[in-house]
């Protein structure tokens, strides 16, 4: 800068000071680790709220923390119901707050951070669309759905496959190799070997996921596979002939469900799923490289995954996305410089 070309000065990126870290029920331990841990990494102290309904997790890993010998206070583990949340966002002594969770829980809690300003991270919802390309191998196609979906995390996935789009040209022998490999699932303990698909986190989310299936057949779908409920338990579903204009379509379902609509032209597809709220992740399926970028170009989401399931996550990536998703990128290395702040240092003169 003119009349400043004798100055140095020097950046360095220091913590915020106290992190809430608001952790959901599916995958307490990792989520930990992508909010607390890199918090606790760039030098805050942290407040932990474990899940509600499965705390145990984090109150060990809390007693491995303290342990490991950390400073008196500089990890913290508050148990409770939503108002705990709710409280940690809304306290002037908090300077950021982390939460993966729905969107109707990130809209409640960023509310009530702005009357502090402190800082705000979103981890929200998803609706993760698959393309099945008429190139694509149906049978790996089959598998990501499969896995995707169905038979990890029982549908409970924020990047779940929440919906799957079919070139015409494959349709019939991808819907064949899906029925085939979804038909052999196991439901049961998901404890037990051989045991595929386990209960949901409560009977009332089980209630939710059926309540689901029946809006998509009332838009027009056809129930091909499953879909029975007992009370935590709910069956894995298929469900065939999906309107591309269904309005159940459009929104997240959260349990092992996988709805499948039929295309002719793979980017109108696109901009149909686009109209989603969300934004997470989506999946590109074929052989073809040019296309699988030029799709991965459209998609107005945060992460684009090429033949593979849209249930992929690495920690060392940014994980996230726009709109409805909460904005934010989740992972180590940029949850890290996220609960940091960067300060300049100037030395006037310093240079002659």
């Amino acid at each position: 800068m003119p009349g400043l070309e004798h100055h140095l000065a020097v950046t360095r990126r220091v913590p915020l000071g106290v992190v809430a870290a608001l952790v959901p029920f599916n995958y307490p331990v990792e989520l930990y680790a992508h909010k607390a841990a890199a918090a606790l990494a760039a030098g805050n102290a942290v407040l932990v709220h474990p899940p509600v309904r499965c705390p145990l997790a984090l109150l060990r890993v809390t007693a491995l923390v303290e342990a490991a010998g950390f400073p008196p206070h500089a990890h913290q583990t508050v148990t409770g119901g939503v108002h705990v949340s709710q409280a940690l966002a809304s306290l002037p002594g908090v300077d950021a707050v982390s939460l993966t969770g729905s969107t109707a829980a990130g809209r409640e809690i960023a509310r009530r951070a702005a009357d502090t300003l402190k800082r705000v991270h979103l981890e929200l919802g998803g609706n993760d669309a698959l393309f099945v390309c008429a190139d694509a191998d149906v049978e790996a196609a089959a598998e990501a759905v499969v896995l995707g979906r169905l038979a990890r995390g029982n549908g409970q996935i924020c990047c779940a496959v929440k919906r799957v789009y079919v070139d015409r040209a494959v349709h019939a022998d991808f819907t064949e190799a899906l029925l085939a490999k979804a038909g052999g699932l196991t439901v049961g303990d998901q404890l037990a070997d051989g045991t595929d698909i386990g209960p949901l986190i409560t009977a009332e989310a089980a209630a939710r996921v059926g309540e689901a299936v029946d809006a998509l057949v009332a838009d027009g779908a056809r129930l091909a596979l499953g879909g029975k409920r007992e009370g935590a338990f709910h069956g894995p579903a298929v469900l065939l002939d999906v309107p591309e204009n269904s309005p159940t379509l459009r929104e997240e379902i959260f349990g092992p469900v996988a709805p499948v609509a039929v295309f002719d032209d793979p980017f109108a597809a696109v901009r149909l799923a686009n109209e989603s709220p969300y934004g997470l992740q989506a999946a590109v399926l074929t052989r073809d490289v040019e296309r699988a970028l030029r799709l991965a170009d459209a998609l107005d989401v945060g992460g684009v995954v090429v033949n593979g399931s849209t249930a992929l996550r690495a920690e060392n990536l940014p994980f996230g996305g726009p709109r409805d998703t909460g904005g934010s990128a989740e992972g180590l290395h940029d949850t890290a410089r996220e609960f940091s702040r960067e300060k300049t240092v100037i030395l006037t003169g310093a240079l002659g």
